[in-house]
């Protein structure tokens, strides 16, 4: 899980920089929301039990 303080600094100054939202500076540091990451963790166990299940 990734904390928006921990990179807060990084993302004021891509905002002010490039002129770019909040939301585009995250996503050119790479940090995914705590929600979207559940997703995808959540599809790849479904994915991975569904492997095991084919059996």
């Amino acid at each position: 899980m990734v904390e928006n303080k921990d990179f807060q600094m990084a993302i004021d100054l891509l905002c002010c920089h490039l002129g770019i939202s909040e939301d585009e500076a995250k996503q050119q540091l790479g940090i995914q929301m705590t929600s979207e990451i559940d997703k995808h963790l959540m599809e790849t166990q479904a994915a991975m039990l569904g492997m095991s299940e084919e059996k």
